[in-house]
């Protein structure tokens, strides 16, 4: 049971994390401290040197001046020094027998090395560390200058034992820390997965908790939520598009089916049949033209068609839109203006040439004999660029105005009207592609479409 626990805690991300904290903290400060003791060391190391080699010189000076008796006094007088109590003397015969000095005997860890050595000298009935110095003096005496050192290895081992104690303490830490982490973090996961698990169920309207933008989870919330409200949206969009073009395809193969039926039944005259297949024709045409609208509007909503922007001059767009619908206006007694500034933006030219022309025949389709439709390409006052249909038609309501964009969404003007209700869906999945917007507002009287699109950089 407790093994299973241990486990479970140790898979936990935050325990881990302050696992690998604390660990890279023992190891900085061992690191840290470790330089700070090498450097106090050397500095300790040179002072003890400088002291010894005066010494050495002293004593030797001594010798070669006055003899034995002046080395062996100047070893007295240090010895006999109270304030140097760490001090070690020995002058020895070619035999290495003791002549002077505090100490009864010749080290054997030194022998007859010359130069410096670390040793572990019994020095007043205790081990202790020492560092000597061991040189050959005249008239083949030898002459061994120490300093026990013995309280820097006490300072060493204690802070080896604080870092110990620290390392562990750390540890401790960190582990606690990371239950504390774990039990906040969980809570916060926990609630993120209560969601999920509804929105798997079918609840997609639930959000995520987002208790304080601040906070990474609070952001992280932000971004999911709006995700899953994006999500919603076109969830809802595909169901409403499945929807309706259950109900637009039912209707025209349900037309095609009762013509073909009597057909079946009556067996008309050969020119009867011949307009009989003739109106099959225009409804199987309408079921293709709403199919190549769809597949239009997936290509467009899937982006695919970004890698072919380039630069493209919007006013030769609007004269070739112009130029293809001028006709039909004047057949229809509509008049059509165009007014167009050489501005050109980045984008797909087949896109926008659709876009406008989706806008134009709409115009032409609603406004009325004699009315107008104005077509006009521009720069906004904050330097976007502006495609603009406006028209004297009976206009979208505002309360349908929201609706209208929607696919397959056809208001109370267009009843009577041929089409589908994918128009306007296009020309703003056209817009959002290129980063833009298609905006409807009232010309009083009529409609008039904006269609804002980025300038060039």
């Amino acid at each position: 049971m407790h093994k299973g626990i241990g486990l479970r805690l140790f898979r936990s991300t935050s325990v881990r994390l302050a696992l690998v904290y604390a660990v890279v903290f023992v190891l900085s400060s061992l690191l840290l401290v470790g330089f700070v003791w090498w450097r106090t060391a050397a500095y300790l190391d040179r002072e003890v040197n400088a002291v010894i080699l005066a010494d050495t010189r002293a004593i030797g000076d001594r010798l070669r001046d006055f003899g034995l008796l002046g080395a062996v006094e100047a070893i007295n007088e240090r010895v006999g020094k109270a304030s140097d109590a760490r001090a070690i003397y020995l002058l020895a015969d070619p035999s290495l027998e003791p002549v002077a000095g505090n100490i009864a005997a010749w080290p054997l860890d030194v022998g007859r090395e010359q130069g410096w050595h670390q040793i572990e000298l019994t020095y007043r009935n205790q081990l202790h560390a020492t560092r000597m110095l061991y040189v050959a003096l005249p008239s083949g005496f030898n002459l061994l200058v120490g300093r026990d050192v013995q309280d820097r290895e006490a300072v060493r081992e204690a802070i080896v034992d604080a870092l110990g104690w620290a390392a562990a303490v750390a540890v401790l830490l960190a582990i606690g820390g990371g239950l504390l982490v774990r039990r906040a973090v969980l809570g916060r996961v926990d609630a993120i997965n209560l969601t999920t698990e509804a929105i798997i169920h079918g609840d997609l309207a639930k959000r995520l908790p987002a208790r304080d933008t601040s906070d990474e989870f609070g952001r992280l919330a932000l971004t999911i939520n709006g995700m899953l409200q994006q999500i919603e949206i076109l969830v809802d969009g595909v169901r409403s598009s499945s929807n309706a073009v259950a109900h637009d395809l039912r209707t025209p193969l349900a037309e095609l089916r009762g013509r073909l039926e009597t057909l079946l039944r009556t067996r008309p005259e050969a020119e009867a049949t011949f307009a009989e297949v003739g109106e099959a024709v225009a409804d199987l045409d309408r079921v293709i033209g709403i199919f190549n609208a769809l597949l239009r509007l997936a290509e467009i909503d899937s982006g695919t068609r970004i890698a072919g922007f380039r630069e493209v001059r919007l006013d030769e767009i609007a004269a070739e839109v112009a130029e293809m619908y001028g006709p039909v206006a004047e057949d229809k007694g509509v008049a059509f203006s165009l007014a167009a500034e050489p501005l050109a933006v980045h984008g797909d030219p087949f896109l926008l040439a659709q876009a406008l022309g989706n806008l134009v025949d709409n115009a032409v389709k609603y406004c009325p004999a004699g009315g107008n439709v104005r077509l006009a390409v521009g720069r906004a006052t904050d330097g976007q660029i502006v495609a603009s249909v406006a028209d004297d038609g009976p206009g979208i309501p505002d309360a349908e105005k929201a609706r209208a964009i929607e696919r397959f969404y056809r208001g109370a003007a267009s009843h009577g009207m041929p089409g589908v209700g994918l128009g306007l869906s296009l020309v703003a999945a056209v817009a959002h592609l290129h980063g833009g917007e298609l905006a409807l507002a009232d010309a009083e009287p009529g409609l008039i479409a904006t269609l804002t699109l980025p300038a060039l950089p």
